[in-house]
């Protein structure tokens, strides 16, 4: 895509005419002050790796992480040599990421672009694998992400969405988290409900491979897997 730095507001490709992307709770202090509290986890995730590794990029592939964050999967991704696509909505977010692929030196495999899933602003197939984590709840339009995600994959690209399900009991996290995001009226989200994500999946013209509750880097999640056709 001929990009070689980072926080690129207007990629090689189509780009959102306008800034405030994302769901609008994530917008502003009250958004970057809930962040900042889960800082360590964003930093570095279990979940993140176990989603990277189940994708396996190569160093001759272009991967999207939608939703990247501070780049827990992002990260580690980059270092398989990979090229990352790191779609993020929020400026903050843009700019701790921008500095830490720099602190790495890995500002030349880590594009961080102003974007969200409805609209990513990269390039039509160009992307072999895209994956998020812990971002489809916060989607403003699951139809439209999911077409977006059809448009840019490349012929057999790989998709993995991944939502952690904090509802269940059995996630450790379940009674620091599930049980009280209910009543944190500034972050309530309803979970994604997984058939009907294969449905807009499959009307978008992708394969999808398995959707619904499963584990992951053990833990109870949504998980929903699909391919582009082939050529």
């Amino acid at each position: 895509m001929g990009m070689n730095d980072v926080d690129h507001e207007r990629p090689g490709g189509r780009h959102p005419d306008h800034d405030g992307h994302g769901h609008g709770h994530d917008q502003g202090l009250r958004g970057f002050l809930r962040y900042l509290r889960h800082a360590p986890e964003m930093w570095t995730s279990e979940v993140n790796d176990a989603v990277v590794a189940r994708l396996d990029p190569q160093a001759d592939e272009t991967v999207m992480d939608i939703g990247a964050g501070m780049g827990a999967g992002s990260m580690v991704a980059a270092r398989s040599g990979c090229m990352v696509m790191a779609i993020e909505p929020t400026p903050y977010m843009r700019r701790i990421l921008g500095l830490r692929a720099r602190l790495k030196r890995l500002q030349h495999r880590v594009h961080v672009i102003d974007g969200a899933a409805e609209a990513t602003g990269v390039d039509d197939g160009s992307i072999d694998a895209a994956w998020a984590v812990n971002t489809m709840h916060h989607w403003t339009d699951m139809a439209s992400g999911v077409r977006e995600l059809a448009r840019v994959m490349a012929p057999g690209g790989r998709i993995l969405l991944v939502d952690e399900d904090f509802d269940d009991p059995a996630h450790p996290d379940h009674e620091s988290f599930g049980a009280g995001r209910h009543e944190d009226h500034s972050h309530h989200f309803h979970m994604v409900d997984a058939d009907e994500v294969a449905t807009v999946m499959r009307e978008a013209g992708l394969s999808v491979t398995s959707a619904g509750k499963d584990t992951i880097a053990g833990r109870p999640a949504i998980i929903m897997e699909a391919t582009a056709p082939s050529a």
